[in-house]
């Protein structure tokens, strides 16, 4: 399949190994490419992003519904495969999840989770939609149209953005949003989650304390699955690429990745 892929910069001497970017749910290649990927290529990493299947620029929107979370997987192998070395895997939400999976199943110098599925899947997540919003959850679930969930700049921001992202920056990321595949849906729920032990790779798990999808306790409840400790960012929703600290979880991505990928202390 023929994906989008947006690339930026060479790598210089900071970086021995490149970074690949892979967004969340509804999203594209488009949320990396706001800030993050001419950050990062102007400190010396080859950066790569790709549209997944039927997200951004990519083809096959039309078959949307089909796609399992094991396609996007694929999706990500078929694109480090083009780059000369294992890549350092960077995942936003959903995306993260299918960074855990891939680092189960390929080579990667590291990786890292960003407001991401944890573990256990998106059950609490459902569960709050349908205390909160429980016509549109089931319009969603009955039309198997997951971007009712999305369809309007009021609703992107109440899922993905804090206050400090101004009504035009959430309009013009809320223009670009797909659907999502309702059987991936159903992967994050209890059909494929990552089993304890399978990922041996180092991971850096970072979150924001406003994340009204996947908040602090989701989020340090990943990183101790996976042995390490979670950073959680103040005043930062979920979308931490695209919100008013994004050079601060920039930073700590570089210092991590410059400091050997290790840990901090509990």
């Amino acid at each position: 399949m023929n994906l989008e892929v947006i690339r930026k910069g060479k790598r210089g001497d900071t970086a021995a190994s490149p970074l690949l970017f892979v967004h969340g749910a509804w999203h594209g290649a488009w949320c990396w490419e706001e800030f993050l990927l001419d950050y990062f290529a102007g400190l010396g990493y080859e950066c790569v992003a790709l549209s997944l299947r039927g997200h951004g620029g990519s083809p096959g929107v039309e078959k949307m519904n089909r796609y399992r979370i094991a396609d996007y997987v694929a999706d990500v192998a078929s694109v480090a495969e083009s780059l000369d070395t294992p890549p350092v895997v960077i995942g936003h939400s959903m995306g993260g999840l299918v960074t855990q999976h891939y680092l189960a199943q390929h080579p990667a110098r590291a990786g890292v989770l960003l407001g991401s599925v944890p573990p256990f899947g998106v059950w609490r997540v459902v569960l709050k939609l349908l205390r909160q919003h429980p016509l549109r959850f089931l319009a969603a679930n009955l039309r198997l149209n997951l971007q009712l969930l999305v369809n309007s700049p009021a609703k992107a921001r109440e899922l993905f953005y804090s206050a400090g992202v101004s009504d035009a920056d959430v309009a013009r990321y809320a223009q670009p949003l797909t659907s999502e595949s309702f059987l991936a849906f159903l992967d994050m729920v209890i059909m494929n989650l990552p089993r304890r032990g399978s990922v041996s790779t180092p991971l850096r798990v970072l979150g924001g304390e406003l994340d009204s999808i996947f908040p602090p306790a989701d989020v340090r409840a990943t990183a101790a699955f996976y042995g390490t400790t979670a950073r959680i960012y103040a005043e930062t929703a979920h979308n931490l690429m695209l919100e008013p600290r994004w050079q601060d979880v920039a930073d700590d991505i570089h210092a991590w990745i410059q400091g050997g990928f290790q840990a901090e202390a509990s």
